[in-house]
């Protein structure tokens, strides 16, 4: 693991299981206005994605998933606003910079995509 550096995964998604719920149906009735580009990419309908699952595990990188509460109880006083969501950041000690950003996940159409563009940037 790389010391002091980590990657930081914001779900543009509330925390809690009624949310995750409410969520799932939002990607079965209406996929294209599903509005967290992140959780479609790494997240089935119930599960998560093997492929996502299998790079978190291989990585050796720190990484964190936070759900857009979670991120803003966190890290309220680094921030005035919140970021554009869902995001990618990455972490240096105390800085935090966003790897990638809503505006880049929204082109990304797999997973494997979305692995190959972070591997390339660490």
């Amino acid at each position: 693991m790389q010391k002091n550096k980590a990657l930081i995964f914001v779900y543009n998604a509330s925390s809690g299981v009624s949310h995750s719920l409410l969520d799932s149906v939002h990607k079965i009735l209406s996929p294209k206005t599903y509005e967290c580009k992140l959780c479609e990419l790494t997240y089935g309908l119930f599960s998560e994605q093997k492929k996502w699952k299998a790079f978190k595990k291989q990585s050796d990188i720190e990484m964190s998933f936070l759900h857009k509460d979670e991120y803003q109880s966190r890290f309220k006083s680094k921030f005035e606003k919140l970021h554009d969501l869902p995001v990618v950041l990455y972490q240096d000690n105390y800085d935090l910079s966003v790897l990638i950003g809503k505006q880049e996940l929204s082109q990304i159409e797999t997973v494997e995509v979305l692995i190959e563009k972070i591997k390339s940037r660490l």
